[in-house]
């Protein structure tokens, strides 16, 4: 059974650099209060590690 992470963009990357905002479209996040369903992956936490500041993070049975 693979856990699943449930992140939430909760602040704005307008004044964020070039990289961080790259990262949040690459976690699939457009617009405040957006989520997505990710898998735990090691490449995923890495992503949401750079940008724990901007997101909210929560961990799913399966």
């Amino acid at each position: 059974m693979v856990k699943q992470l449930k992140v939430t963009l909760r602040r704005s990357t307008i004044g964020q650099n070039d990289k961080q905002h790259a990262t949040v479209v690459g976690l699939g996040l457009r617009r405040i209060g957006g989520s997505r369903v990710l898998e735990n992956t090691p490449a995923v936490r890495g992503m949401v590690k750079k940008v724990m500041h901007l997101v909210e993070v929560e961990e799913l049975a399966g």
